[in-house]
């Protein structure tokens, strides 16, 4: 039994594999970050009466000083670069998904909670906790190629579960606080219907296709079937590779058409960022657009179609 679950949860994997996921998680969230920067340091100055803690903020009895909080902000943005590196991983990582943590619940906690932010903050996480930079970082560049362990697994593993536990979640929501009566459609058709009247209100961005489909009911109800079932496999994907690659496809044509009805992003999953945990990351050497960066990594060809990193000359 034992050996069953180190099977499962320690499968044999290379290290090139999570630490093309770490570099790739890493660029993601620098540019999030960046693309972000403004909105999180607008928080320093906000009015303080709308602060309502959240998460490690409800640590803090009061907002954080203003400077130290800018001060974090810029200092979370200065190391998600080793992060996407792979420099110094072991100190530098962990420190960098400690303030990550930090500063996205401290954000959320003077409006609307984001949970947009969850599966990229999780992801976080468990690489900075991982051996994630033992290949294609600067770390490992002076150092021989480590043979496929299971310690490279679990990581993905658990990446891999975070994200189909979001999933099973919403689904599970969507049963306890409608039932089967969700597959009518209406209840899709209504939010969708709702947040864009909102925006238009508002003055915000909204979807036309999706105002427009709204007087049509049919089509809310293959989508609410699609959406239920999607989310309460998503189990099956953490047991079977092949189906977790399906399964992540159709959860990213589930974004796009929530973007597409509602003008809602969930970029982290749009970018198909989110579901790398499910696929074999480092095969993306062996694409022609890569494979001279790759080389230029460290990374080359084996004779068996995967890609290996080799120490870099100094």
């Amino acid at each position: 039994m034992a050996s069953a679950l180190d099977r499962f949860w320690m499968p044999t994997t290379p290290a090139l594999r999570l630490g093309t996921v770490r570099a790739l998680v890493g660029a993601f969230a620098l540019v999030y970050l960046l693309i972000r920067a403004p909105h999180l340091f607008s928080y320093a100055l906000d009015d303080v009466d709308r602060f309502q803690p959240v998460g490690l903020a409800t640590l803090a009895p009061s907002p954080t000083l203003p400077l130290v909080y800018q001060g974090l902000v810029a200092l979370t943005l200065a190391l998600a670069v080793p992060f996407f590196l792979g420099w110094k991983h072991r100190v530098l990582a962990p420190l960098f998904a400690g303030l990550l943590l930090w500063v996205l619940t401290y954000s959320n906690s003077w409006g609307k909670i984001l949970h947009t932010d969850n599966a990229l903050t999780f992801h976080v996480l468990i690489l900075a906790l991982a051996p994630a930079a033992d290949a294609l970082s600067l770390d490992a560049r002076h150092r021989p190629t480590p043979p496929a362990s299971g310690r490279y697994g679990w990581p993905l593993k658990l990446m891999g579960a975070v994200v189909v536990a979001v999933y099973l979640l919403a689904g599970i929501a969507k049963l306890r606080n409608g039932g089967f009566e969700f597959l009518g459609g209406e209840t899709l058709r209504n939010f969708v219907a709702f947040g864009n009247v909102r925006k238009i209100e508002l003055g915000s961005h909204h979807s036309p296709l999706g105002a427009w489909l709204s007087g049509y009911p049919a089509p809310f109800v293959a989508l609410a079937g699609f959406s239920l079932l999607a989310e309460l496999v998503a189990p099956l994907a953490l047991f079977h590779r092949r189906f977790g690659v399906w399964w992540s496809v159709a959860i990213w044509g589930f974004h796009l058409g929530v973007l597409a009805l509602m003008a809602i992003g969930f970029f982290y999953q749009l970018t198909f960022v989110a579901f790398l945990p499910f696929l074999r990351a480092e095969r993306i050497w062996e694409r022609r657009p890569f494979r001279r960066l790759g080389q230029r990594l460290g990374v080359a060809p084996r004779g068996d179609g995967a890609a290996q990193p080799e120490p870099v000359a100094a």
